[in-house]
């Protein structure tokens, strides 16, 4: 299932704001954005540790990255454990849990497939790329899935 880049009009608000942001910035005040983030990314919830990192983690990417996602009244709910010295990893989660945790899944699935790109690209992340933008796909999975049970299995 391939995603359409969203338009204008249907990228979620809170997706759009950091886009915005971070094309306005020059490389050092791109990193030093990210360092912001980095350091937001909350620990993992007390109902959450001890799980088995394995099934949620993320496998594309090179560092140990585990992504729970929860669905609650009809809102995702992201968490991740991320080692503390991963900073790019835990700032691109952190922006993203922030614009779209509480939100309906659809605010997730309107993240624009470059969205790593957009914000991290003027840094010479592109090694990471992959890892990146293999989590935001992670994250879109399961706001597909929280989508397909809410509309009672159907997917489109």
């Amino acid at each position: 299932m391939s995603d359409t880049q969203p338009t204008a009009e249907q990228m979620p608000p809170s997706i759009e704001k950091i886009l915005r942001r971070f094309a306005t910035l020059s490389p050092d005040m791109t990193r030093q954005a990210l360092v912001q983030y980095a350091n937001k990314l909350p620990p993992l919830p007390a109902h959450l540790q001890g799980m088995d990192l394995e099934q949620y983690r993320v496998h594309e990417c090179q560092t140990p990255v585990a992504v729970f996602p929860e669905v609650g009244d009809g809102k995702m709910f992201y968490h991740a454990e991320v080692p503390r010295e991963s900073a790019a990893i835990r700032a691109l989660l952190a922006m993203i849990f922030d614009a779209v945790n509480g939100q309906p899944p659809e605010t997730v699935l309107g993240i624009p497939q470059d969205f790593v790109r957009q914000v991290m690209g003027k840094i010479g992340l592109s090694a990471r790329e992959a890892g990146l933008t293999a989590m935001v796909e992670r994250l879109k999975r399961a706001a597909r899935a929280a989508v397909a049970e809410r509309d009672g299995g159907v997917t489109g």
